[in-house]
């Protein structure tokens, strides 16, 4: 009986496996150690060009290899072993507890599912995904042939490739944002944006800056932009400019033809009232100037400045009137003035002094209410006037206004 017990005992002991403690005859407890765990990991974005480092832990283990795998289950490192050769793919440290391998030069085909594995019975396995952006080109601008003629429709189109995910692509115009059309395309696993301006082109777009400029992630700090000047041509228009606004005998004036127009009409012709300049040593013709040293009444007439490019002639004229300066009228006089106002003043007393005598010499009498009441009253509603008469009731009460 004892020789059974025995063998029963040492049975229940076998049952007990490395790692476990026995609670019973039939329970074991897992104790700390690579069965009871899982290995970790983490998502990695990387851009295109960059480096790519990969990362696999463990909290504790029991010298269990680990084991990194690409997208294509091909073994890369199995412990401190390189099992695939790509000098791209590197160790950068490798201990009990931790596995960690960088990828250079990184490419959109290294983007994927990437395994670490715990080699235990059974393995145990976390995947950690690599996502790789696509740097979009440079960016190009389409559909601008220079020079421009004034009244043409072009569309200028902005191309950039190669960005992941779609890249944003905006117009300026001198800096200000203006809405073109947009258009995504995809090729693989990048994509190609257009973008569109359609505009109908007058002089004012001459030497205007339209720049494309393209945003994106893995641009981080920057952005990349081109930008394109137009060149429009366009018919001249002119304007004279004078240096004085009202030309007097003697005086020196200068008038100036500025033309405006694309390309620069240059040179200018001058002509007077139909004709030629006079040829006068104080008339001068410089460039696009002209200029009269001293002014005289001969001078007077219609002067016209005309340009001409290849677009077209524009012309604008000028009436030269010299005035004598001696016939201007001159300056108020200022003593005349003050003696005509203290006439008007001296006037205006006298005339108020007078009408108060008369005034005073002439007071209006009327009757009171007393006067209205007596018997001898021949018209009690009757003012009497010319108080200063005699009267031939002197008890009649009366009373004097002025």
């Amino acid at each position: 009986m004892d020789s059974c017990r025995a063998l029963m005992l040492k049975v229940e002991r076998s049952i007990c496996c490395c790692g476990c403690a026995c609670l019973s005859h039939t329970f074991c407890l897992s104790l700390p150690g690579a069965q009871g765990q899982f290995p970790i990991v983490q998502n990695m974005t990387v851009t295109e060009g960059g480096i790519a480092n990969l990362t696999c832990r463990v909290e504790h283990n029991d010298n269990t290899s680990l084991q990194w795998s690409n997208p294509a289950q091909q073994t890369l490192f199995f412990g401190d072993k390189k099992a695939l050769r790509d000098n791209r793919i590197e160790l950068v440290r490798a201990t009990s507890q931790e596995l960690t391998i960088s990828i250079s030069e990184v490419t959109l085909a290294d983007e994927g599912m990437y395994t670490c594995s715990l080699f235990t019975m059974p393995v145990k396995t976390a995947r950690a995904f690599l996502t790789v952006l696509g740097v979009p080109k440079k960016p190009e601008i389409n559909g601008l042939t220079k020079p421009v003629m004034e009244g043409d429709q072009i569309t200028l189109t902005c191309v950039t490739s190669g960005s992941k995910p779609a890249a944003d692509v905006r117009w300026f115009k001198n800096e200000k944002e203006i809405k073109g059309a947009k258009e995504v395309n995809a090729s693989g696993k990048t994509f190609t944006v257009k973008s569109s301006l359609q505009l109908q082109v007058n002089r004012h777009d001459d030497g205007m800056a339209y720049t494309c400029r393209v945003d994106h992630v893995a641009l981080t700090a920057t952005h990349e932009e081109i930008t394109q000047v137009l060149e429009v041509h366009y018919a001249p228009y002119v304007e004279i400019k004078h240096s004085i606004p009202a030309p007097l005998e003697g005086q020196y004036l200068k008038l100036e033809c500025v033309p405006h127009g694309n390309p620069s009409p240059d040179p200018v012709l001058w002509t007077k009232d139909g004709g030629e300049l006079p040829d006068l040593e104080r008339v001068i013709v410089e460039g696009r100037e002209l200029t009269f040293m001293a002014l005289n009444k001969t001078d007077n007439g219609t002067y016209r400045c005309e340009a001409t490019n290849h677009l077209g002639t524009s012309h604008a004229e000028y009436k030269l009137v010299v005035k004598d300066p001696n016939a201007l009228p001159g300056p108020p006089d200022h003593a005349l003035i003050g003696g005509i106002v203290a006439v008007v003043v001296f006037a205006t007393l006298c005339l108020i002094i007078v009408l108060g005598r008369y005034l005073a010499r002439h007071k209006g009498t009327y009757l009171t209410n007393e006067a209205k009441g007596a018997d001898d009253a021949p018209d009690a509603d009757t003012a009497i006037i010319n108080a200063d008469g005699n009267h031939a009731h002197a008890e009649e009460k009366k009373e004097y206004f002025i």
